[in-house]
């Protein structure tokens, strides 16, 4: 292929494997789609090796080095769908604040947000082509080099996620200074949220022009929030979302399948599952059987598998993957984790992971 950055979003290859777009659609599928939050990560050596010594943003900003990044997993294993590699803290650096990857720390704002006047150091209005069209080009170019082989994810993190980690400064376990707005200030919460949606809704746009097939809004946080924080400061922005990238979709004729991911948010199951997305990704606390239930066969489910389990042996990784599908069926489902990758596990206990998806989904069907 000439010049990466000649690349145009179209004349895509045909895809040769839409089971995971089929089970978003809720139709039938000859196996249950597996892939994995993380699945471009620290855990594969070649990873390692191809990040070493290179900054973090720096590679999400180069499109040629997140496209290797996102097709290394799929030369391993078979996975039914890909996800872009980039990150969710691009949008608060769109939005003109220093974020930065410290080792042994993780993401870094040197300024994080304090008080409600420090919202007027935002940019407001954001050019989403010119501030994050090295996103676009990434998802452009591993469309064309994942050859049609399975689908393409975007995604970006939801309004809260983003809001907490934007005062918070970094990770936290108790995101209490992010929660003392909501509390404090809460018309100055609801401005900052409405930032991020309109700049959220602009960028997955952005993302579906460029060729992203399905998209994932993450809601890392929800589980911090109480159901009454929830439903004031989280719910109605991932609802937005959805509402607003699907009615321009259509516009244009089309149809993107969306996935909501809020962790730890199962208080929320019943909203989340009549909230315009056709996925709802579950961690691995709530019961398979009890989502199906509680979400009344009105959306597809993701997930739910406990990341720790695939330190199991192999043998038991196969069983634990059987009682998950017999207890979610393999119709409207996609196997995933409960949570991302972690750093430390073997590679092989993940190929382990996905051919029993395949193989036990395969057998549940012949039945």
């Amino acid at each position: 292929m000439e010049n990466d950055d000649l690349i145009l979003p179209k004349d895509f290859p045909k895809l040769k494997n839409d089971a995971f777009l089929r089970a978003c659609q809720g139709q039938e599928t000859n196996h249950v789609p597996v892939w994995c939050m993380r699945q471009a990560g620290r855990y594969l050596p070649e990873f390692r090796e191809f990040r070493a010594g290179k900054d973090f943003f720096e590679t999400c900003r180069s499109p040629a080095a997140c496209c290797e990044l996102t097709l290394q997993p799929l030369r391993r294993f078979p996975f039914d769908a890909a996800i872009i590699f980039s990150d969710i803290l691009v949008i608060p650096q769109a939005m003109g604040m220093d974020v930065q990857m410290v080792s042994g720390k993780g993401p870094t704002f040197p300024e994080p947000l304090k008080e409600p006047e420090d919202l007027l150091l935002l940019q407001h209005k954001v050019d989403v082509n010119k501030e994050l069209g090295y996103v676009f080009k990434a998802i452009t170019l591993t469309r064309h080099k994942l050859d049609g082989k399975v689908p393409l994810i975007g995604f970006t993190g939801a309004p809260w996620t983003l809001m907490a980690y934007m005062i918070e400064g970094g990770g936290s376990t108790t995101h209490s200074k992010a929660k003392r707005w909501l509390y404090r200030h809460p018309e100055a919460s609801h401005k900052l949220l409405k930032m991020l949606t309109d700049v959220i809704v602009e960028y997955l746009l952005g993302q579906v022009a460029a060729g992203a097939q399905a998209l994932q809004v993450f809601e890392s946080h929800a589980g911090c929030l109480g159901p009454v924080e929830f439903q004031e400061f989280s719910l109605p922005y991932l609802r937005d979302i959805a509402r607003k990238v699907k009615d321009q979709l259509k516009e244009s004729g089309q149809d993107v399948p969306m996935i909501v991911f809020a962790k730890d948010g199962h208080y929320g199951l019943e909203d989340l599952s009549q909230s315009h997305y056709e996925v709802v990704g579950l961690d691995w606390t709530i019961d398979p059987r009890s989502a199906r239930e509680r979400t009344g066969g009105k959306v597809s489910l993701q997930g739910n598998m406990d990341p720790c389990a695939l330190y199991a042996p192999k043998e038991r990784i196969s069983e634990i993957v059987k009682k998950m599908l017999e207890g979610f069926g393999t119709r409207g489902y996609i196997a995933n984790l409960g949570h991302g990758l972690y750093p430390d596990m073997d590679p092989e206990n993940v190929g382990a992971f996905v051919e029993a998806v395949h193989t036990h989904s395969r057998h549940l069907n012949l039945k």
